[in-house]
C-alpha cells in the first residue's frame, strides 16, 4: 500500500506536503515504477516553497481528506520542486504551452505510466471558480477518459512527443550582426512603458535580462531612448512598493501597472540580477538611488538568505523568501497609518509623506511603504531621519512572525549573486563584497561537487540532483568575473574544467546548442534546450558570455568557435523572437567587440590599484579584464602578449580586436583611453 513519502525529501517545499493526506511519491525511479506496475496515470504537481497559489491550492484540496481519497484511488501522485528539477518542469511547462494553456505554478500535468503528458493545467479550485472546473470533478473526468477512451489520450500523447522533440531541435540561424542586434533592441524598445517603465500592462516583472540588453544598446549606440527606458524602468522599480523599503531586497514582480502591489516572494535570483544592472547603470550615472539600492540589497543578502556555513566559514545563499506569513500573503510588510504614528511619534507625519502612507491605505486597507512620488532621495538631513525611522520600524517587523525562508542552495542562483557581489564589489570598492563572493563560490565549489561535476542542490547538510546547464554556465560565469576582481588564475581554471564538462554531458553533437539535462540523465521523456530568457538567463545564452570571456582571456580560437557554433545553431526563427534572448545577443557583442583591459604591477602597489579602480568604475559593459604580476606572460593568443611595464611602473593596455593602445601608467590617461574605447 503506497503511503505519502515526502518525510524523506530535502526540499522544504516538498517537505510542506509531507502531512498532506495525499500520497505523495517524490519523482524517482520508485515513484515511476510504481505507476507502470499499477497501470495507473501519474498526477504530477510542480512548484514551489515561495509560490502564493500553490499554497492555495494545498490548502483547499490536498489537505483535503476527500479529495485526497480520490486522489490516491485514481493516481499515482507525484510532487515535484521546480526549483530541484527545472529540467522536469521545462519539460512538462512546454508541453502544456502546446495545449494552448498558459503556463505557471503550481502546475498539475497528467501523465500516463510511462511519464508522457496527456493533459493539464494550473491552479484548479477545490469548488467551480474563476472559470475552472471543480478538481474533485476533474479527477474523475481525467481518471474516466483515460481509462475509456485510450486512443485519444494516445494520440495526444504522440502529438506532444513530436512537439517536445521539436522544441528540442530549435531551427538554426545564421551568424548575428551588430545590425541585427540594434534591429532586436529597436522593436524591444517599444514594448516599455515610457511613464512607468518595465514592459507595457500588469503584472509587470523587473526583467532584468531584458533591460540589460537595453542598456548595452545605448552604451553601443548612445541613443537616449535606450537609456532612459532603462533608467525610467530602475527608478520605478526601486522607489516603489516592489522593493522592501525597510529589509531590502525586491520582490518578484508586481500586480500592478505602477509598480505598487508586489507579489511579495522575494528570490534570491531577481536580486543578483538586479544588483547587477544597478551596478552597470551606476558607472555611468553615478546615481545615489542606485548605490543605495545595491547596498541595501547586498546587506539583506548577506543578513537574511546566508546558510550552510562550510569548510573555512564558506557559506551558500538560500533560495527565497515566502510570499505569505500566517497564511497571509503580504501580512509581514504592510502598516497601518496608526502603527507608524504610535512607533514615529514626532518624525511619523514626515515618514508618513515620503512612504504614501494613509489613514485608509493604500493596499487592501494597510499600506505598502513606497516612494513612488518622486524618483530621487532627499536631502541628507531628510534621508538621515528617514534612515532612523526605517530602523525603529525594521526592529519592530522583526518581531513579526516571519514568512518561511527556501534554505536550499542551488549553484546556478548562487552563481548569479557571486557575479553580482563581485561585480559591485569591484565598481564600489567593496572587498568585503568580494570577499562574500569568493566564500559562496567556495561553498558550491567544496560542498556541492564531486571535483569535475557539479551538484544542482544542497539543503539539510547534504548535495543533491545532477546539475543541469544552468549550473556550469552559471558558476563558470562567477570563475570567470571572479578571476577579473581578484587575479587569481585558479578562478579561470575552474571555468574551462566546468565548460569541458558541459561540452561532454550537454552539448547535443548532432544540432549544436546545449541540453539542459546532462546526457546521463535518465529520467526524463526528453532534453530540452533554453534559448529564450525568463526570469533567469537562459543558460545557452550565459554559456555565449562564458565562451567569449574565455576566448578573450585564454587567447584559445576553439573557445570563439565553440561561441559562434552555438549562436549560429539557436538564432533561427522569427527576428521578433530576438528580444526573448537579450542574453545570447549581449554575450554575442562581448564575443565581437570586447574592450580588454590589461593591468601589470605588484598586486599590493598602490599604483596598481589606481589603475584597477579606474578600470573597475569606468562604464565599460564589454570589458574583460587580466591582471598580472610583473613578469607574468599573457598567453600567446592574446593581443596584448609580449607587453610588460614601462620603467617598471605598474602599466595597463587597452585593447580592442587584435590591436592595443599605447601602454599607460596614470589613472587619468586609462580613464581616457576607456572612455574612448
Amino acid at each position: 500500500m503506497t503511503q505519502n513519502l515526502l518525510a524523506n525529501e530535502t526540499s522544504p517545499y516538498l517537505l510542506q506536503h509531507r502531512d498532506n493526506p495525499v500520497h505523495w511519491q517524490a519523482w524517482n525511479a520508485d515513484s515511476l515504477a510504481l505507476a507502470r506496475r499499477e497501470g495507473k496515470p501519474i498526477l504530477l504537481s510542480v512548484g514551489y516553497a515561495a509560490c502564493h497559489w500553490c499554497h492555495v491550492m494545498a490548502h483547499e484540496s490536498f489537505e483535503n481528506d476527500d479529495i485526497a481519497q480520490v486522489m490516491n484511488e485514481l493516481f499515482v501522485n507525484i510532487k515535484v520542486d521546480r526549483e530541484e528539477r527545472p529540467d522536469l518542469d521545462l519539460i512538462y511547462q512546454t508541453a502544456l504551452s502546446m495545449m494552448g494553456e498558459q503556463g505557471g505554478w503550481p502546475l498539475t500535468m497528467f501523465l500516463t505510466p510511462d511519464a508522457e503528458p496527456f493533459w493539464g493545467g494550473t491552479y484548479f479550485p477545490a469548488t467551480p471558480r474563476f472559470g475552472r472546473p471543480a478538481f474533485p470533478q476533474l479527477l474523475q473526468g481525467i481518471a474516466e477518459t483515460y481509462r475509456t477512451e485510450t486512443d485519444k489520450v494516445l494520440q495526444n500523447v504522440a502529438a506532444l512527443r513530436d512537439g517536445l522533440a521539436k522544441v528540442a531541435r530549435p531551427p538554426a540561424g545564421e551568424d548575428l550582426s551588430i545590425e541585427v542586434l540594434d534591429t532586436a533592441a529597436a522593436h524591444a524598445v517599444r514594448m516599455v512603458d515610457p511613464v512607468r517603465g518595465g514592459t507595457t500592462g500588469a503584472p509587470k516583472f523587473p526583467q532584468p535580462s531584458f533591460f540589460r540588453f537595453l542598456w548595452r544598446t545605448y552604451r553601443r549606440t548612445a541613443a537616449v531612448m535606450f537609456r532612459d527606458a532603462v533608467t525610467v524602468t530602475l527608478d520605478n522599480i526601486c522607489q516603489g512598493g516592489i522593493y522592501d523599503h525597510l529589509g531590502g531586497g525586491f520582490s518578484r514582480y508586481a500586480t500592478d501597472p505602477v509598480w505598487l502591489v508586489p507579489h511579495f516572494e522575494k528570490m534570491l535570483y531577481d536580486n543578483a540580477l538586479l544588483v547587477d544592472l544597478l551596478t552597470e547603470a551606476w558607472q555611468e550615472t553615478t546615481s545615489p538611488l542606485y548605490a543605495t539600492r545595491v547596498r541595501e540589497t547586498i546587506e539583506w543578502v548577506l543578513r537574511d538568505l546566508r546558510t550552510g556555513d562550510g569548510n573555512g566559514g564558506a557559506f551558500g545563499l538560500a533560495g527565497a523568501f515566502d510570499a505569505d506569513s500566517e497564511g497571509v500573503e503580504g501580512k509581514f510588510y504592510v502598516w497601518t497609518a496608526d502603527e507608524i504614528d504610535a512607533l514615529l511619534e514626532a518624525d511619523a507625519e514626515a515618514f508618513k509623506q515620503a512612504y504614501d502612507i494613509r489613514p485608509d491605505g493604500n493596499w487592501e486597507g494597510n499600506t505598502i511603504l513606497n516612494r513612488s512620488h518622486t524618483l530621487a532621495l532627499a536631502d541628507d538631513d531628510a534621508e538621515a531621519t528617514l534612515a532612523r525611522c526605517r530602523e525603529t520600524l525594521l526592529a519592530v517587523r522583526a518581531k513579526r512572525i516571519p514568512p518561511q525562508r527556501d534554505d536550499k542552495v542551488l549553484a546556478d542562483w548562487n552563481g548569479l549573486m557571486i557575479a553580482a557581489l563581485a561585480n559591485a564589489g569591484a565598481a564600489f570598492d567593496r572587498p568585503d563584497w568580494i570577499e562574500a563572493a569568493q566564500s559562496v563560490f567556495s561553498f558550491v565549489h567544496e560542498t556541492m561537487s564531486d571535483g569535475t561535476r557539479l551538484y544542482h542542490t544542497w539543503c539539510a547538510g547534504r548535495p543533491a540532483h545532477a546539475a543541469v546547464l544552468d549550473d556550469y554556465a552559471n558558476m563558470s560565469r562567477a570563475a570567470l568575473i571572479l578571476a577579473e576582481v581578484t587575479g587569481l588564475k585558479s578562478y579561470i581554471d575552474l571555468a574551462e574544467t566546468w565548460v569541458e564538462a558541459a561540452d561532454s554531458h550537454f552539448w547535443d553533437g548532432a544540432d549544436g546548442g546545449y541540453f539542459l539535462s546532462a546526457d546521463d540523465t535518465d529520467d526524463v521523456i526528453s532534453r530540452s534546450k533554453t534559448i529564450a530568457d525568463n526570469a533567469v538567463p537562459s543558460g545557452n545564452g550565459t554559456m555565449v558570455e562564458v565562451l567569449a570571456r574565455l576566448f578573450h582571456v585564454t587567447g584559445k580560437t576553439a573557445y570563439r568557435d565553440r561561441a559562434e557554433d552555438l549562436i549560429r545553431a539557436l538564432s533561427g526563427g522569427p527576428d521578433q523572437h530576438l528580444v526573448n534572448y537579450g542574453t545570447m545577443l549581449a554575450a554575442y557583442e562581448l564575443l565581437d567587440r570586447a574592450v580588454q583591459v590589461v593591468v601589470i604591477g605588484p598586486p599590493a602597489d598602490p599604483a596598481t590599484d589606481a589603475l584597477l579602480r579606474t578600470a573597475f568604475t569606468a562604464s565599460l559593459p564589454n570589458r574583460v579584464l587580466t591582471r598580472l604580476a610583473p613578469d607574468t606572460p599573457l598567453p600567446e593568443g592574446h593581443p596584448a602578449y609580449g607587453k610588460g611595464q614601462i620603467d617598471g611602473a605598474p602599466t595597463a593596455y587597452v585593447c580592442v580586436g587584435p590591436t592595443c593602445g599605447l601602454p599607460v601608467t596614470d589613472p587619468e590617461a586609462l580613464g581616457a583611453a576607456l572612455a574612448n574605447g
